[in-house]
């Protein structure tokens, strides 16, 4: 399969991807930190149009789309002002709607649930799949949306028993929410799991070559 992943510069899925044979190539506005030459620097609106059997995009900006940011829009933090904070809704509905409806025949789009003015921007809606690091073996809470076209949900492959809270293990397993700040902290928060990646590119991949057999 040819596979475009989306705004990554981890390059986790697309190495996951690659690792099983497919034809992975990663896109993303910053270069990917691992330097590959499997990676373009730009706009992955640009590449839709390429022939690709799947599209996953992974970390599309969502600041402005998701439930835990919608306050921002009524009330903006200081020194910002409404129009910029509708603006910048207006741009990630569009980043997000340009990928969802992309000419490719399987589209996943990682992205939190979404408040009601992004969902009334994005064309073609669907409720998204919610998953857990710890259904893929990794000892860590996030919970994930993958908005799924033309592919299944992921179903888990290692769950794992979530520590009791209050315990200094169930802090461990908080570590994206409790990520200090920093300039890295967006990467960090955003980078895709092995775990998840690994399931992702055996069961999609899987699944979309069946289907083209």
């Amino acid at each position: 399969m040819r596979v475009l992943i989306g705004c990554e510069t981890s390059g986790e899925m697309r190495r996951a991807f690659t690792a099983l044979g497919h034809d992975a190539k990663s896109v993303d506005l910053l270069p990917a930190d691992d330097r590959s030459n499997r990676h373009i620097v730009g706009d992955v609106r640009d590449h839709l149009h390429e022939g690709w059997d799947l599209l996953a995009v992974m970390h599309p900006p969502c600041t402005r789309l998701c439930n835990s940011g919608v306050r921002w829009l009524h009330t903006p933090p200081p020194g910002r002002t409404p129009e910029e904070m509708w603006a910048e809704l207006d741009e990630g509905a569009a980043l997000f709607s340009a990928c969802w409806n992309a000419p490719i025949p399987r589209v996943a789009v990682e992205n939190p649930v979404m408040h009601k003015y992004a969902r009334e921007r994005i064309q073609n809606y669907q409720k998204p799949q919610i998953v857990q690091p710890w259904w893929f073996g990794e000892q860590a809470f996030k919970a994930t949306g993958f908005y799924l076209r033309g592919l299944p949900p992921l179903q888990p492959t290692a769950k794992l028993v979530p520590p009791k809270p209050g315990t200094d293990e169930h802090k461990v397993w908080s570590a994206v929410h409790r990520a200090p700040p920093g300039p890295d902290r967006w990467k960090f928060r955003s980078k895709t799991f092995p775990g998840i990646a690994r399931a992702a590119a055996e069961q999609w991949g899987g699944y979309a070559l069946e289907e083209a057999a």
